[in-house]
């Protein structure tokens, strides 16, 4: 009852607020205008032939996360087909890069009975892999109607989230039945999925922990170490607004006790790299080149901004100390897995509760260094740089916990080819 009083009200709503939200999104550059049919759930491209599995996430960290398993699902099924969807122009543009043969990509459309259900009738799938906690009931209910299995992968319940669906307990009880099975990150987050209603829910560990490696262009690679001309460099990567500015005040008191020191920047949100780049300039009177507009690295260069669209795994394999953004203000923090499997050392700030029980697995090994402060991370950055034996010992700690905790994906694929008819 609840859920089809849900879709009423989109119905209702679509022509009038949802409306001019799209619009708005379309101006602001937040939407692809040659692909936004697929937003209607009008496909753009005819549906493969034989088994087809549809494997959905939100934006780019849960698209990536999936890519192990669909690698794994492709070598064991030589006929198997994957569709990838998500909701972000920018994840559409890294799956393009990423996806191998077999498996495509198309924009999840956009919350209504009418969109969920021309997309469903479209593609068929034979099996549906949801990623981590966007929940849209309208869709979720049409695949539930369609007596398709539908498996909830890494399913993740923040504290916040935890306590805001128990206010609304009848609403996320109906949502979950939707899903044939929950297998949560954590056993934190399946006892949560089991308290708001999961019928079925298993823990099998959390899939980013088996992550592939990130592209790499060799000849870029090549270029950017000669550029580095062996000077002592390290990572500040995927920073959130205001992470900069915290760093910056304090880089050329680091320049003084690691002399030529080079930072690199790789922001989260690459668009925001000429207003990082300015501020540095404006606000420190730091030397900064832009990967955007092609500006090389030169030995007056303070800081390089990689304001670029998948290329971490160049600066992950370059740069033996990387500090992991969304950390110093309270976001939750980023992917420090990432880096780990490339044997950097790894330091992230306070606020990690996006990653809890990662990090409480990385901590119980030794493999993550976590600061409190800006101040901390400077003097950490200054003591790996100027101290190899502490930074090859952290380097090695990071890698082996990081390879050690890959064989989740084995877990997970096992149970998926139960569902696989």
């Amino acid at each position: 009852m609840l859920l089809k009083l849900y879709k009423t009200i989109l119905t209702i709503m679509y022509p009038l607020a949802l409306n001019r939200y799209i619009e708005k999104r379309k101006k602001n550059g937040k939407e692809d205008l040659a692909r936004f049919n697929e937003r209607l759930g009008k496909a753009s491209l005819p549906r493969p032939k034989g088994k087809l599995i549809w494997m959905h996430g939100a934006s780019v960290g849960e698209s990536v996360s999936m890519l192990p398993l669909i690698s794994k699902l492709l070598e064991i099924y030589p006929d198997l087909h994957i569709m990838v969807t998500t909701g972000t122009v920018t994840s559409a543009e890294v799956m393009a890069k990423r996806l191998p043969d077999r498996a495509f990509h198309q924009y999840i459309p956009l919350e209504h009975p009418l969109h969920a259900a021309r997309f469903i009738r479209h593609w068929k799938p034979d099996l549906v892999l949801w990623f981590e906690s966007e929940f849209w009931p309208a869709m979720l209910s049409t695949i539930k109607k369609r007596n398709t299995p539908l498996i909830l992968v890494n399913g993740r319940i923040s504290n916040k989230s935890f306590r805001r669906w128990q206010q609304f307990e009848f609403a996320i009880k109906q949502i979950l039945d939707c899903f044939t099975l929950c297998l949560g990150q954590s056993d934190e987050d399946t006892r949560r999925l089991s308290v708001l209603g999961a019928k079925k829910t298993a823990s099998l560990g959390n899939l980013k922990y088996a992550g592939l490696p990130l592209p790499v262009d060799q000849t870029k690679k090549e270029i950017m170490q000669k550029q580095f001309a062996n000077r002592p460099v390290w990572l500040v990567s995927s920073t959130h607004d205001d992470e900069e500015s915290k760093i910056g005040r304090f880089l050329k008191d680091l320049q003084k006790k690691v002399p030529n020191l080079l930072t690199v920047i790789a922001p989260r949100h690459p668009h925001r790299g000429v207003e990082i780049k300015e501020k540095l300039i404006k606000d420190y009177g730091l030397n900064v080149s832009l990967r955007s507009a092609n500006e090389n690295i030169d030995e007056t260069t303070d800081v390089y901004v990689a304001d670029t669209i998948g290329e971490l795994g160049i600066w992950y394999e370059l740069i033996p100390v990387v500090f992991i953004g969304g950390s110093l203000i309270p976001h939750g923090g980023q992917n420090f897995m990432e880096p780990s499997r490339y044997r950097d050392a790894v330091v992230v700030g306070p606020y990690m509760h996006n990653f809890t029980d990662a990090m409480n697995r990385a901590r119980a090994a030794n493999g993550i260094i976590q600061v409190n402060d800006v101040l901390e991370l400077i003097d950490m950055v200054e003591k790996l740089l100027n101290t190899p034996d502490f930074l090859e010992a952290k380097r090695s700690l990071a890698y082996e916990w990081a390879t050690s905790e890959a064989k989740v994906l084995d877990g997970i694929v096992e149970t998926v080819q139960k569902y696989l008819k």
